[in-house]
């Protein structure tokens, strides 16, 4: 599938980079359908148990889910992406509001890398991705703050390059924060790991090509 899937929570919204086109899907994950309703728009699919609405939304299609359950609202909407084929994600409202499930949204990222996807978490200041096995570059015209951070277990051979704080072949571990608060430079940049994943932050402010 080439186009992307858009999936909205009922998180605190942010526009940045917000453009369905035709071919993507909109997924409203429970209460992402409100900030789509100001847009004056209208998700394809509204998935949930609907516990954050009074009533289940009207058009479009709706799978509703059992109140208990082992996925939340937005991982059963990232399975119904995956399941139509899609691969390129961006997940809008999943950050905000509950910490437990802005949590969640962050190791959702890293589901999506163990299914070949990529998830893209688009909040108010920051775009986040879980780096699995793998490289990607920043534009040099970027600037501003890159922060990256261990997730399930150790990242391993760790190349952070064209950064105020250059590092190569090191091991980051997620009970450890030292890779906070890195900075552009104003050349091409790299961030690669050749074992384990990497949770990326990076301010709107850069740019990192094939997002």
């Amino acid at each position: 599938m080439d186009g992307r899937c858009w999936i909205v929570g009922a998180g605190d919204w942010c526009a940045e980079g917000w453009s369905p086109q035709a071919g993507d899907l909109v997924i409203a994950a429970d209460g992402g359908q409100a900030p789509l309703s100001q847009l004056g728009a209208m998700a394809d699919v509204v998935v949930g148990d609907f516990d954050s609405l009074r009533e289940a939304p009207r058009g479009g299609e709706i799978v509703r889910l059992p109140a208990e359950k082992d996925d939340t609202d937005m991982v059963a909407a990232l399975r119904l992406g995956l399941a139509r084929g899609y691969r390129d994600f961006r997940l809008y409202g999943a950050a905000g509001g509950r910490i437990d499930h802005t949590i969640a949204n962050l190791q959702a990222l890293g589901f999506l890398a163990r299914q070949g996807a990529r998830g893209v978490l688009v909040e108010a200041r920051y775009k986040l991705t879980t780096l699995w096995n793998g490289e990607m570059r920043f534009r040099a015209e970027s600037r501003g703050l890159l922060s990256v951070f261990a997730q399930c277990g150790e990242a391993r051979g760790v190349d952070l390059e064209g950064l105020k704080y250059e590092q190569h072949g090191f091991t980051l571990r997620e009970d450890y924060p030292m890779g906070v608060s890195n900075e552009f430079t104003g050349i091409l940049a790299r961030v690669a790991v050749r074992e384990g994943m990497l949770l990326v932050a990076w301010e709107h402010t850069a740019f990192a090509e094939g997002i």
